[in-house]
Order: structure tokens, then C-alpha cells, then sequence
């Protein structure tokens, strides 16, 4: 643990769905958390993702429409961010940063429990989310993100605080501006450095394997983002896949 930087993984829920959403061709269903991640910074709380909406816990059709039938939500009450961040003492309200991933509907819900957060994330995904046939095609829900929150909006590689300890990395692919998150020496047993993937990467034979979700936006691009994550292994880091079910919660 570095510079007083301490990284926490919050389940925000479960979803099961066809594995061959996360991998192509494969038959069956999986079971995967819905993350979201606490980084408490010398200067000041953190949030990478937030989850699913709170709505989606008593009626997921009335929140995801169609998705409800894709993905079967299991989402009780307290497992939503604000509960997750109070459980660990912090108040969302003084939440200072919330970092985005991408804007599909399982990584932004949570956004509207951080009402006074600095909002970062790609500007190729937000340029894209101006773009209604994008939205719709990517099930992407103004009402989770467009809240008003004082927007940041990063050009690739991004240094949250200057100092290294908090790296936006662009991996894009999945979606046009997707980006993981490197956290300085955030594993508490080695001081290795975190690299929280989300989506560029799903699960660990993601990376293993090279196979591919059968839909995403550029698969040339998501190969190149897998190639950067497996150099960032390779290199020491740890990798915390964007919704690995195994060994979850990671021991961070």
C-alpha cells in the first residue's frame, strides 16, 4: 500500500447472463459481480465505477427494458454504492472524483449517489454518447450519466492527481472511449501496483485465451488493449478483471 493509498472492491450487485456474451461461442450461463471501487487518496475519496442503479432492485424491466431479458439482475437493498461506501465509513456525498470505465448501464448507475463528485472519463466516450443511435445500440441511459456532475474529460492517458498514483489508461474497444485504471502499489501484501481493467478485459481466460465478446465496438482495438494489459502483467501489476466471478472479491 503506497503514499497512504488504500483500494477497495464493492459488489453492487450480480448479474447472470449467457457466457456467450462474454465469450464467443461458448455455451452455458455465468454469474458475474457488478464492481465498483473505493481508492481512499491522501487527497481525497475516489470512486471507478458505480454499479447498477438503484431502481433496477425491485424492477429491472422498468430501469434496462430490453436488457431485462439478457441479463437476469440479483440486486438486494444494500448492496447499492451509497450503502457500500457508508458500510466503510465514508459519506458518498463527499465522494471527490468518480471515475468512469465506459457508460453501459452496469458501470454508471450508481453515478447520481456521488452528487458532489468531479466526473472523469474519456472524451471519445462522451463524444459518442452524443449520438442517439450509439445510445440506443449500446443501451446507454442519459438518465444514469447526463446529471450535471462538473465533467472532466480526458484525451488518453490521464494522471488524476500528477503524481502517478492514479493513471486513467485508455483501452479502448469494448466501447470508444473505454479506459482501465492503474492504482500505485495498491496490493497490500507485495505493494504491486492494481490495474482495474473493467470491460477491456471480462474475465481472466479473457486475457488467456484472446476470445473475444461476440459483439463490442472495435475488435482490433480491444486486442491492442488486451496486448497493453497483459505487458502491465507481465511487468508485475495485478490485473482485477472487469467481472471475473472467481476468487471475487479480490484480495486487494
Amino acid at each position: 500500500m503506497a503514499d497512504g493509498i488504500e483500494l477497495h472492491a464493492l459488489t453492487c450487485g450480480w448479474l447472470e447472463v449467457s457466457l456467450g456474451m462474454f465469450v464467443a461461442g461458448e455455451p452455458g450461463r455465468i454469474r458475474v459481480p457488478v464492481p465498483s471501487f473505493l481508492i481512499r487518496h491522501p487527497r481525497g475519496a475516489v470512486v471507478f465505477d458505480t454499479g447498477l442503479h438503484v431502481a433496477t432492485q425491485d424492477d429491472p424491466a422498468g430501469r434496462i427494458g430490453d436488457l431485462a431479458r439478457i441479463f437476469r439482475v440479483q440486486f438486494t437493498a444494500g448492496e447499492e454504492l451509497g450503502a457500500r461506501l457508508a458500510a466503510l465509513g465514508v459519506d458518498p456525498a463527499e465522494v471527490r472524483w468518480l471515475i468512469t470505465s465506459h457508460l453501459h448501464f452496469d458501470h454508471v448507475g450508481g453515478n447520481a449517489q456521488l452528487p458532489n463528485a468531479r466526473w472523469l472519463l474519456q472524451r471519445r466516450e462522451w463524444e459518442a454518447a452524443g449520438d442517439a443511435d450509439w445510445r440506443a445500440r449500446n443501451f446507454c441511459d442519459p438518465r444514469d450519466y447526463d446529471l450535471g456532475h462538473d465533467r472532466v474529460l480526458a484525451d488518453g492517458e490521464h494522471d488524476l492527481f500528477g503524481d502517478g498514483s492514479l493513471v486513467c489508461l485508455p483501452t479502448f474497444g469494448h466501447t470508444p472511449g473505454h479506459q482501465s485504471l492503474r492504482v500505485r502499489g495498491a496490493l497490500r501484501s507485495t505493494g504491486r501496483d492494481v490495474v482495474l481493467t473493467a470491460d477491456a478485459c471480462y474475465l481472466r481466460r479473457t486475457l488467456a485465451d484472446g476470445v473475444l465478446p461476440p459483439i463490442v465496438h472495435d475488435a482490433d482495438a480491444m486486442r491492442a488493449s488486451l496486448a497493453r494489459l497483459r505487458a502491465l502483467r507481465d511487468a508485475g501489476a495485478r490485473l482485477v478483471f472487469g467481472h471475473e466471478p472467481e476468487g471475487w472479491p479480490p484480495p486487494l
